[in-house]
């Protein structure tokens, strides 16, 4: 199970402002890394599929037809159709919309939170940095799949419930990146400079340190999505996600799972969707870090 961004990857990329690094150079950089290429272009895909759903889709992702229950493919319904006679088809494209929008949504709220407690612990040190990383720690013994499966439970079923249960223990592995990174900038030469000069400390971590630690922040954005998404259908397969007849990947996987034998699309075409964005979110993630990492730049490390 694919997890959203965990302590390993604190202190994987060297403190560097990106404006620096230049945009043009880490566009260059992904699309040097031929697997972030792939990604960018399914991501790209589903992305387009989620927005322009009711264009795309052939038919109302709700509307049933009972005469047609359990359809293979044909002419008409493309992936056949489900035990209720709607169109499988349909409702991959409109479950697009569930999984991007709660892996979005549960990445910023976790990037956030992580961030500001992050610069906080790291840049002021002492009784703050021990109090937010006790808590880290805390929440970071707690196992996360089950955590957010009862928590979900608890809260009930619904989108903005999926998104806060991911959001809560979400948070960790951004706040422990954000306070490594600050540890190494605070001490560098402009950072000394700007207190020396009586700039506030919410200055400091605004305008100097923040900025120059975003590298690895978004590097764990990406790979943190496809964790998000993978848990998202994990819940709904287990009936924690969106209420029926909202259409889902992982709901869509669950239900086809009963019918794996007589319409096995109905199962595989969205498993192979989730596989699909958690693998291009990974395969972006590694291009993004070749390219922001200064120590892999430039220095034929990149797998082709």
């Amino acid at each position: 199970m694919s997890e959203p961004i965990s302590e390993r990857t604190d202190g994987a990329i060297e403190p560097r402002r990106i404006s620096r690094i230049g945009a043009k150079a880490i566009i260059r950089g992904v699309f040097k890394y031929k697997p972030s290429r792939a990604g960018i272009v399914i991501i790209l895909l589903l992305a387009f599929m989620a927005v322009f759903a009711p264009l795309l889709a052939p038919y109302d992702p709700n509307a049933q037809d009972l005469y047609k229950v359990l359809t293979g493919p044909s002419a008409d319904h493309w992936l056949g159709t489900d035990n209720v006679g709607r169109d499988l088809f349909s409702r991959i494209i409109y479950g697009a919309r569930v999984s991007l929008t709660v892996g979005f949504f549960s990445v910023f709220l976790s990037v956030f939170i992580g961030s500001v407690l992050g610069l906080l612990a790291g840049y002021r040190g002492g009784v703050a940095d021990m109090i937010i990383m006790r808590i880290v720690d805390t929440f970071m013994c707690i196992p996360f799949l089950p955590f957010v499966l009862v928590l979900a439970a608890a809260l009930g079923p619904g989108l903005k419930n999926i998104i806060l249960a991911l959001s809560i223990l979400g948070w960790t592995g951004f706040c422990r990146i954000m306070r490594g990174q600050v540890l190494m900038v605070r001490e560098l030469p402009y950072v000394e400079a700007a207190r020396a000069a009586g700039a506030s400390g919410f200055r400091i971590m605004l305008k100097h340190l923040f900025p120059n630690c975003l590298a690895p922040i978004i590097v764990a954005v990406t790979i943190s999505l496809g964790g998000f998404i993978m848990l998202e259908s994990t819940m709904s397969f287990f009936g924690l996600g969106v209420q029926p007849p909202t259409p889902s990947w992982g709901k869509e996987l669950r239900t086809g799972y009963s019918y794996l034998e007589t319409v096995p699309l109905f199962s595989i075409a969205p498993g192979i969707l989730i596989t699909l964005a958690v693998l291009a979110f990974n395969f972006l993630g590694d291009g993004l870090r070749d390219s922001l990492d200064p120590r892999l730049r430039g220095e034929g490390k990149k797998i082709e």
